[in-house]
């Protein structure tokens, strides 16, 4: 049984740091693709940031302030996010993505997170 696991998420106040990680069971990373998406309330889903074997792909509104990486070793994915403003905040998810190219659809991803909450107070 696949599972996704997401931990680090909490309150912090704008322009502060988290660090959240993904461990994954059931499954490796491979050369897949592997993502972090955030949905805030009344938002549809969308992918922030992305890492396949080009390298690391960033939304705009993150670029700069995030950093993904990864380690297949460990079946771990990880976003560094800082200087964080309360428009980030939103239920973070990391994803595998079904090949080993990043897209944005959704639809391209295969294994799913349960998610975890991040909070910047303005």
């Amino acid at each position: 049984q696949v599972h996704l696991v997401e931990s680090g998420g909490g309150s912090v106040e704008t322009g502060g740091s988290l660090r959240l990680s993904c461990a994954a069971s059931g499954v490796t990373f491979g050369t897949n693709c592997m993502a972090w998406f955030r949905q805030a309330p009344g938002k549809e889903r969308e992918r922030v940031a992305s890492i396949d074997s080009i390298g690391p792909m960033y939304a705009d509104s993150v670029e700069g302030r995030f950093t993904i990486s990864r380690d297949n070793a460990k079946i771990s994915l990880y976003l560094q996010m800082n200087s964080l403003k309360p428009e980030d905040t939103a239920m973070y998810y990391c994803a595998r993505g079904k090949g080993g190219y990043c897209y944005t659809s959704l639809l391209e991803y295969n294994y799913w997170g349960q998610g975890t909450q991040v909070t910047v107070s303005s």
